[in-house]
């Protein structure tokens, strides 16, 4: 025995929570998981469902990507018990600037990188970075 399932969409125009849509999203992305039968099990046109899957592809596509990072320079500490009177400075003929570091904020966790770090540690740190987003 053969089971149809009729819809005749008198009932009117369904309305779905941001929730109920979410949760029904989340099912799609199951591995193994077939939209069309997710779809059936939810009351939905498997048009439906794909238009849902594709407007939340868009809208995760439009949020930021990449945070801005910003330099901070390292705070200078100074002891005022040890404190040196100051030295007169000789001029050099290339004048040397002190690196600063790196301050990242994301998602509520800040990641600071040291003005000594080398190129590879820095680009390591951005695509772990880039991998948890």
């Amino acid at each position: 025995m053969r089971r149809f399932e009729v819809i005749d969409g008198a009932a009117g125009r369904r309305r779905w929570s941001a929730n109920d849509r979410a949760r029904i999203l989340e099912e799609t992305l199951v591995p193994g998981a077939v939209v069309s039968v997710v779809a059936r099990r939810h009351g939905l046109s498997p048009q439906q469902l794909f238009t849902w899957r594709r407007e939340a592809r868009q809208a995760a596509a439009a949020l930021p990507a990449f945070v801005p990072a910003v330099t901070v320079p390292e705070p200078v500490v100074v002891d005022p018990a040890r404190a040196e009177p100051p030295r007169r400075r000789t001029r050099r003929s290339s004048p040397r600037r002190r690196a600063a570091g790196i301050e990242v904020e994301a998602g509520g966790v800040t990641v600071r990188i040291g003005d000594g770090a080398s190129p590879a540690t820095i680009a390591a740190v951005i695509g772990a970075l880039k991998g948890g987003a």
